[in-house]
């Protein structure tokens, strides 16, 4: 089907995107360093969350566990969101927002996997009809 290829492909993108950040996040890249020092997470929130999406851009790449990887993911942007609105603003040492608008597109490309995935979803999957 055309639609499954779709979500192939925005599942790639999506673990791309988590696991492209991780060389930045494992490295102690500056800016890095910088944005886990504004929100006061610095350095065992930076490695912890690299690990955390390292883990959501495997479990993206697994059929039976895509549901885990897209609701991880969202988490994650989620919490990136948030620290963008509240503590570091959208442009960070001049990136013109970068970073924060690959947050956001992560995020909905992120929904958009999981709403596709809902009824593997253990548990309340069956019960997702909508």
């Amino acid at each position: 089907m055309k639609s499954d290829k779709i979500i192939l492909v925005l599942r790639i993108v999506v673990a791309i995107i988590l696991i492209q950040t991780l060389r930045f996040k494992f490295t102690a890249n500056d800016v890095s360093v910088y944005i886990f020092e504004t929100v006061g997470l610095e350095p065992y929130g930076r490695i912890g969350i690299g690990i955390l999406e390292l883990i959501a851009g495997i479990l993206l790449l697994i059929p039976k566990t895509i549901w885990a990887g897209a609701l991880l993911a969202l988490g994650l942007m989620s919490g990136a969101i948030v620290m963008h609105l509240t503590k570091l603003g959208i442009e960070v040492q001049g990136d013109g927002g970068t970073l924060f608008y690959t947050a956001i597109a992560t995020f909905v490309l992120s929904a958009i996997i999981l709403y596709t995935q809902r009824k593997a979803i253990p548990i309340i999957g069956k019960k997702l009809s909508f």
